[in-house]
């Protein structure tokens, strides 16, 4: 399962969105996986690396929704806190709907 806030959910829905970053201690899912956002339904994963929150790039924050590597990174920051320098990141890439 992949949660999202609600404020998310028109620019995954309009394909706008089409990643996240997550700061998680282990990889969690894996390219091909199918997995649910309560609310919206069914993605399918498409890729998923491992990334160093210094080294998202604008096109990252494009992907993720949002206008700049810099504002990207000042959501990570507002989501994570410290753990975001200690703990892994992963870049997750989907398709939604999972069958779209």
């Amino acid at each position: 399962m992949l949660l999202f806030k609600k404020k998310f959910f028109e620019a995954i829905a309009s394909g706008a969105k089409r990643q996240t970053v997550r700061a998680w201690p282990r990889r969690r899912m894996r390219a091909g996986q199918l997995e649910f956002i309560p609310g919206l339904g069914r993605v399918r994963v498409t890729a998923v690396e491992r990334v160093r929150p210094e080294n998202l790039t604008d096109e990252d924050a494009r992907l993720d929704g949002f206008d700049s590597r810099e504002a990207l990174i000042e959501e990570l920051r507002g989501l994570y806190g410290e753990r975001l320098a200690t703990v892994p990141c992963f870049r997750i890439r989907f398709s939604y709907p999972a069958d779209g």
